[in-house]
């Protein structure tokens, strides 16, 4: 019986609330490509290196979608000039994850919605690394590698961008199609970031990272994380999130030319629903 995997899923789901606002997007510059997570391989792991149970937190609300990055909406992107290396489902010790061999490369996998998704709430996910980029810096625009990355990418009113970066929009639609999101907000790991530290892009404010790992301890282990999306975005923007346009996973190591394995497990988001 062909095993189903949970992983490599974003799992949006809905809980009751009072009627909402769907509030006032990622292409990071990136080129389209399609998407392809190859086979299934198994491959041994320290049995010491727990991981979330994703029962051990779902809430008892509805379902809206599950999906496998190999099939409705996840595609891959490769960017002009840089390397991609893919993403290859695998097997943990029972846990399904999806492992990208990084090496020099710049390796994205993202899930557009449409419609967008209105109010983010919990935000669940994993990831594991068995090495750091050498060298990397977030805030330096030459240097500013990560071994993994989960991308949040939201609509907003362009109106109150700033002049540069309307022309690096501009210039992200000439190469790619399409136009900067209204703003991002990244999750990443730190080779000496502090967690907690917010890195603001060097090229552009509308572009924010937030670091959840840092350094050399956690090699090797898987690092589980759930996030409040809504208070991390206020926390960086110090302001309001409009509604959520992708998801993405990112591992970085192009400007650092370094070479890594990174490994992410499941997505588990919820939205909240406007009350008919």
């Amino acid at each position: 019986m062909p095993q189903r995997s949970p992983f490599t899923a974003v799992a949006v789901r809905v809980r009751r609330s009072l009627p909402l606002i769907w509030l006032p997007w990622l292409v990071l510059t990136l080129g389209l490509a399609a998407c392809s997570t190859g086979s299934v391989v198994v491959e041994p792991d320290d049995p010491a290196h727990g991981h979330l149970a994703p029962e051990a937190w779902q809430p008892t609300a509805q379902r809206l979608l599950t999906t496998p990055p190999s099939a409705l909406g996840w595609q891959s992107f490769a960017l002009p000039g840089k390397r991609h290396v893919p993403f290859e489902t695998v097997v943990v010790l029972d846990r399904t994850a999806l492992r990208v061999k990084a090496d020099n490369s710049v390796s994205i996998l993202r899930r557009r919605f449409e419609p967008t998704l209105g109010k983010p709430g919990r935000f669940a996910f994993s990831w594991k690394v068995d090495a750091l980029p050498a060298g990397a810096d977030l805030s330096a625009a030459d240097a500013s590698d990560s071994p993994v990355g989960v991308v949040l990418a939201f609509e907003g009113d362009r109106t109150r961008w700033s002049a540069r970066t309307h022309r690096l929009s501009e210039m992200s639609r000439l190469l790619t199609g399409e136009e900067l999101p209204f703003a991002t907000l990244i999750y990443v790991w730190g080779s000496h970031e502090l967690p907690g530290t917010v890195v603001v892009n060097p090229r552009t404010d509308r572009i924010r990272k937030l670091v959840l790992d840092s350094g050399t301890r956690d090699i090797g282990v898987w690092r589980d994380h759930v996030r409040d999306v809504q208070a991390d975005f206020r926390q960086v923007f110090g302001e309001e999130p409009g509604p959520l346009r992708v998801v993405a996973l990112m591992t970085d190591t192009d400007n650092t030319r370094s070479a890594l394995t990174a490994w992410y497990g499941a997505l588990n988001l919820e939205v909240a629903a406007a009350v008919p």
